[in-house]
């Protein structure tokens, strides 16, 4: 059950990134002056989907709670990586963000290394 957890913390974080990231791209660019940030943030607060977002953040830290129940910290960490696996290629599928051959490679040493951590 604690690895069910870990992964509806990935998924969820992951989730709530993206609709984080769609709401922003359609809200266009960050205004200079400081009022107008502030009203710019205040305005994406009011979305529902950047409501839906943040819950589902919140939603992550909740699972991840119930899988430090039945995890070791150490142990269940470094799954977590997944996010930055799913979060390069779901930006490049739902975003259209480039994956170079940097970013690939990126993504290779993150899998390689929650590989020899478990391993241990």
């Amino acid at each position: 059950m604690g690895y069910l957890f870990v992964a509806l913390t990935v998924l969820l974080t992951v989730a709530g990134q993206f609709l984080v990231k769609w709401q922003v791209g359609l809200a266009g660019a960050m205004p200079v002056s400081l009022p107008e940030k502030v009203q710019f943030l205040g305005q994406l607060l009011l979305r529902p989907w950047i409501i839906v977002g943040l819950g589902a953040a919140f939603a992550a830290a909740l699972c991840w709670m119930l899988a430090m129940t039945r995890l070791p910290l150490s142990h269940a960490y470094p799954f977590t990586a997944a996010s930055f696996v799913l979060v390069v290629f779901g930006g490049a599928w739902l975003f259209s963000e480039p994956v170079g051959t940097v970013k690939v490679l990126g993504v290779g040493l993150i899998v390689v290394g929650v590989l020899l951590i478990g391993t241990e």
